[in-house]
């Protein structure tokens, strides 16, 4: 799993311009979707959150992710994607910018994976493991 903070292809960082584009187009991007009158089922009424979006070098590709507060995120985000040029369209009103990124959805799975992580360092397994660590590192003072 790639980082937040890399380039999804392994490449170099992303430079100053993307990521303050990048945080330009989340912000605008969370109200814009705070007050779209969606007409898709799985849009309608949903609590959407905007955690990141990635802009490509030239500006001219955008990757959302995102994270729902409620219900199944598969379905949202194929539902975001179908809705993605009237999102963009949106995001044009709200912001200005020489090239108004095409939009792509993804889910943000990074929580699932904090969660996953969180919830092996609360098993009984590793804590007595660390109990046991802690028991061996006192005998050898």
């Amino acid at each position: 799993m790639t980082g937040h903070g890399q380039n999804a292809s392994g490449g170099k960082a992303p430079s100053k311009r993307q990521l303050r584009v990048g945080e330009e187009v989340r912000h605008a991007l969370s109200g814009v979707m705070l007050r779209a009158g969606f007409r898709d089922p799985e849009l309608i009424n949903r609590a959407i959150t905007v955690t990141e979006v990635r802009v490509s070098p030239d500006l001219k590709n955008a990757t959302a992710y995102v994270l729902p507060l409620d219900g199944e995120a598969e379905p949202m985000v194929k539902a975001l994607n179908r809705a993605s040029a009237y999102l963009r369209g949106q995001l044009g009103q709200a912001i200005r910018l020489k090239y108004l990124p095409a939009l792509t959805f993804v889910y943000d799975a990074s929580f699932d994976e904090a969660t996953r992580i969180e919830t092996i360092m609360h098993s009984p397994e590793v804590a007595r493991d660390l109990a046991l660590e802690d028991r061996t590192e006192e005998g050898d003072s």
